[in-house]
């Protein structure tokens, strides 16, 4: 890199000096007020404003407008000759074609310039010479280096300290990515202040000074832009173990390479360009002769850029796609650099800010999210709070933003005072846009906080059983009383915000928003007065859950719905029923509510015994089951009461009935009735204890020779009991 350095210094001062062997006189000077006055006119806000001025006069006489006396304006005017259509594109056409016809005229006078540029040079090095003055630019550069290698020896603790922190967790990422800008901040202030200090101890001429230190801090820009895209990309020639894990953009190691030698290099010409077109005004040449110039860096530039895009690595299995990337990208930049032909500067920059801004934008957002994702689950995965998450992204995102608007504001030559100066229908416009997206931005972040927050909670804060002090699963009220209201909350949020950032839009471009604040007030009584049955509803839920009937999560029953509470909207509930129907059900038609959920339930059951049963003793062997399943893993963190026996329900036909009750917390008693069953039937069958069964007993004649010598008629008992028999039968066949 410090060849690279050393390579364009030594080549911007060899231009600077260079003149051709027979270079052509001079072209005579004009005045210094006449110069100054053919750039004024030139000047493309200037343009604009005196064609405003000749359209309102020529609308004002109702005649054309004469001819400019500017020979300036006399191709690039956007007032049309009499007979002539006035379009912005011919307006367009003819400024392009003047611009170009500029640098035509100007190429020939380019070499009487660089010899001009030369003599001043020389006249200031005739002291030093101009192998004297390579020799000590070189010595600076290597002071620069020295300095930063002695940075480097002295900083090894703090690079130690890099090293050391953690890449499983968010913010050892953070710190170590941190860590490496700020390292790299230390070797570019020690490269700057070795080179450019360095050179400040010596005693020069006015103009050697300004090239050398112009130049010098060229290669202190490209100098940073290396160290800050290597702390970021870190490429594999650092030697970092798992590199594409610490990095600041989820990048492969193939790409971070690649990258990692382009952007150094097209940087470091661009602020070599940068620096020869701040000194090369001063030297001599004209502005004419620096458009001529800024097209070859562009040239340059383009080649770079293609170069870079072309070569970067892709991968199989997306070729198609990479091979149509690389073609419209190429496109792009070619479109660039025909603007910078044409001269459509204030074209060119909204063109190169409709494709960086969103990029930047996009490379953000990945590199916040990559670098603040969870951490492995060897450390237990630890998080950053999405709402930290949200400003930082949404921050960086509203800054590049602004920087960008009011970049490309100041290209067009505007600025907020002499827009809020202004009556004309462009700064209007433009003041109104401008305000748009300011609001727009600050409702955006507003929103990203809000949304970051709630998810926070949603995501975290669930419904679910946790251990108590004393070992018992509660389902924690706060948590599903959040979980009922914050997605409510969450909608009214949106809903305000959109509201109140579309009047404040409205009320930014001109717009009178009292008139309609008032008509949507009449707008919204007549709604309701219409949907009498909506705001039923919805009034209905605000009051069910301030009256914290049902959250989520908790099983209701009202009417003839029943089932499990999943989610609510501003006007209904779902019921998710047990065999798996969802119901949806407008809060004015829920009535009462019975919440099946809350705190505690108590079951109570029956169980027959026979009539000959020591009703004591059944009654403590259900209790020692119920006891027993108290004790239960199982169910232990449910029983709030266990299994007893209240006593004696009725006299029932087969037995005696004994009524059992059990006091549980909701959802604990369904399976541990089903286990206390088949307990109590092997307890029971142990004991001797009779479950008893309705059964039928069919007697028939003691004797069998009875039977023989019993008579052949039929009676009327039997005869009664077959015809009912018959009618059962028949009545069972009709119901099949």
């Amino acid at each position: 890199m410090s060849v690279l350095i050393v390579r364009s210094l030594v080549f911007g001062i060899a231009l600077l000096l260079a003149g051709p062997a027979q270079a052509q006189a001079p072209a005579t000077v004009p005045p210094e007020r006449v110069k100054q006055l053919f750039e004024l006119l030139d000047d493309p806000s200037v343009k604009a404003w005196v064609s405003e001025q000749r359209n309102r006069d020529a609308g004002s006489t109702g005649a054309p407008a004469e001819p400019g006396a500017s020979p300036a304006h006399a191709s690039s005017d956007s007032v049309a000759a009499p007979g002539q259509m006035n379009t912005m594109a011919s307006s367009t056409l003819d400024r392009i074609r003047h611009h170009i016809e500029r640098i035509v005229q100007t190429l020939p006078l380019l070499p009487g310039q660089f010899a001009q540029v030369r003599a001043k040079t020389m006249e200031d090095m005739s002291s030093k010479g101009s192998a004297g003055v390579f020799l000590l630019i070189a010595m600076f550069i290597a002071a620069g280096l020295a300095l930063t290698w002695a940075t480097y020896k002295f900083t090894r603790p703090f690079r130690l300290w890099i090293i050391a922190q953690p890449k499983d967790t968010p913010i050892g990422r953070a710190k170590k990515i941190g860590g490496r800008l700020l390292y790299s901040s230390l070797l570019i202030v020690s490269f700057a202040l070795g080179s450019a200090g360095a050179f400040m101890l010596f005693d020069w001429p006015m103009l050697i000074r300004e090239i050398v230190l112009t130049f010098l801090m060229a290669a202190v820009v490209t100098w940073g832009v290396r160290m800050y895209v290597i702390a970021t990309l870190v490429p594999s020639f650092m030697k970092v173990e798992n590199a594409v894990e610490v990095r600041a953009l989820p990048v492969t190691n193939e790409a971070a390479d690649h990258w990692s030698y382009w952007l150094p290099r097209i940087f470091g010409v661009f602020a070599f360009f940068g620096a020869a077109f701040i000194l090369l005004p001063g030297l001599g040449i004209d502005r004419d002769g620096m458009t001529v110039l800024s097209l070859g860096a562009d040239f340059v530039l383009l080649l770079l850029f293609l170069l870079a895009v072309w070569r970067r690595p892709r991968t199989q299995r997306d070729g198609a796609h990479n091979a149509g990337v690389t073609w419209l990208l190429t496109a792009y930049f070619v479109v660039l650099f025909l603007q910078r032909i044409a001269g459509l500067y204030i074209l060119f920059w909204f063109t190169f800010a409709a494709f960086f801004l969103p990029l930047t934008i996009v490379l953000t957002q990945r590199g916040v999210n990559f670098v603040l994702r969870p951490g492995s689950e060897d450390v237990g995965r630890p998080t950053i709070p999405a709402v930290t998450i949200a400003v930082i992204d949404r921050g960086i995102r509203m800054i590049l933003i602004l920087a960008a608007a009011y970049f490309l504001a100041r290209v067009w030559g505007l600025d907020m005072q002499s827009m809020q100066d202004g009556d004309t229908t462009t700064m209007f416009i433009l003041r109104g846009l401008i305000n748009v997206m300011v609001i727009a931005l600050a409702a955006d972040f507003g929103w990203s906080i809000i949304k970051a927050l709630i998810e926070r909670k949603l995501g975290i804060e669930t419904p679910h059983a946790v251990i108590g002090d004393e070992d018992v699963p509660t389902l924690d009220p706060q948590q599903a009383r959040l979980r009922t209201l914050l997605p409510i909350i969450q909608n009214i949020l949106l809903a305000v915000i959109i509201v109140m950032a579309v009047l404040m839009m409205l009320a930014s471009v001109g717009i009178q928003i009292g008139p309609l604040i008032a008509g949507a007030g009449v707008v919204g009584v007549a709604v309701g007065f219409g949907a009498q049955t909506i705001v039923k509803d919805v009034i209905s839920g605000v009051f069910f859950l301030l009256d914290d009937a049902f959250r989520v999560g908790e099983y209701i029953s009202s009417g003839r719905y029943v089932g499990t509470v999943e989610s609510f909207s501003l006007r209904s509930v779902k019921l998710r029923h047990h065999r798996g129907p969802l119901f949806t059900i407008p809060f004015g038609e829920l009535g009462a509510v019975q919440n099946q959920s809350r705190d505690w339930v108590t079951d109570k059951f029956n169980i027959t015994v026979g009539y000959d049963t020591d009703i004591d003793f059944a009654r403590k062997l259900i209790k020692r089951i119920g006891l027993e399943l108290a004790e239960d893993p199982e169910f232990k963190h449910w029983v709030i009461e266990p299994i007893k026996m209240q006593g004696v329900q009725e006299f029932g036909e087969y037995g005696i009935v004994l009524r059992v009750k059990v006091t549980t917390r909701p959802g604990g008693a369904f399976g541990m009735k089903g286990k206390f069953y088949v307990r109590l039937r092997q307890v029971f069958k142990e004991q001797g204890i009779e479950l008893p069964l309705p059964t039928v007993q069919v007697q028939g004649p003691q004797n069998p020779h009875a039977a023989e010598n019993a008579p052949s008629e039929i009676g009327p008992e039997l005869k009664i009991a077959v015809a009912h028999t018959n009618r059962r039968r028949k009545k069972a066949g009709t119901t099949e």
